[in-house]
């Protein structure tokens, strides 16, 4: 996942298929570089709590191994836990993008159940398997639950304000509130199931996300 889901639109992802084709703005290359450069302290950060645990891992060691200073890792997170933020964002940060760019004359639920099942902005390689080792840690690690779970009700937040701009509802509304909800669970639960599946393989990870919003689009009638 890139940096968090934000409120901000210019922080989707760079490069992002919305729907029928239409192609989101890429961001400067310096914003480029700062998230690649999360997303090594990342993946780091995720390799070294899966071989040691949270609480054994310290900043230096993250940085070090990410090829960072101490003062730069701060600069992306406030906490060692939230190094791993980058990592659990991929599907939330692609949905935002998708539902900010879809046409208003089309239902919302086209957008997020009829999309190809190849998200382009779902980890592959490297990405997926940390994530994988990274949903999988959130069981036993505390910290990094709370950083998943944390993710999420930002998300929620986001994705409700979507909804209501869409609707005319404001983002405090019910209807809002509970489309955003079943959407941020259908893909929490997605990963999770993804991930703690006997054989997860980076491939089936799009598919699994796929097949989970196909199942909820009876509540996305926005």
């Amino acid at each position: 996942m890139h940096v968090g889901a934000t409120r901000d639109p210019a922080s989707a992802p760079a490069g992002t298929v919305a729907g029928a084709g239409a192609r989101l703005g890429r961001p400067p290359l310096t914003e480029r570089r700062k998230a690649a450069t999360r997303l090594e302290i990342a993946r780091e950060a995720v390799r070294l709590f899966a071989e040691r645990g949270v609480a054994a891992t310290t900043a230096d060691e993250i940085a070090a191994a990410a090829g960072v200073s101490q003062r730069t890792l701060w600069r992306y997170a406030s906490s060692k836990e939230l190094c791993v933020g980058p990592l659990l964002t991929y599907a939330l940060d692609f949905v935002t993008a998708l539902m900010r760019s879809w046409p208003r004359d089309r239902p919302l639920v086209e957008a997020v159940v009829g999309t190809s099942p190849s998200l382009p902005e779902v980890p592959a390689g490297t990405e997926a398997e940390a994530l994988r080792d990274l949903v999988l840690l959130t069981r036993t690690e505390p910290g990094l639950r709370a950083v998943w779970l944390q993710v999420h009700h930002d998300a929620e937040l986001v994705f409700a304000e979507v909804i209501a701009e869409r609707t005319g509802h404001g983002p405090d509304d019910l209807e809002p509130r509970v489309q955003a909800s079943l959407l941020n669970g259908t893909l929490r639960i997605a990963v999770e199931q993804w991930a703690w599946s006997a054989d997860a393989q980076p491939a089936s990870l799009s598919r699994t996300i796929h097949r989970a919003l196909a199942m909820a689009r009876t509540g996305l009638s926005g």
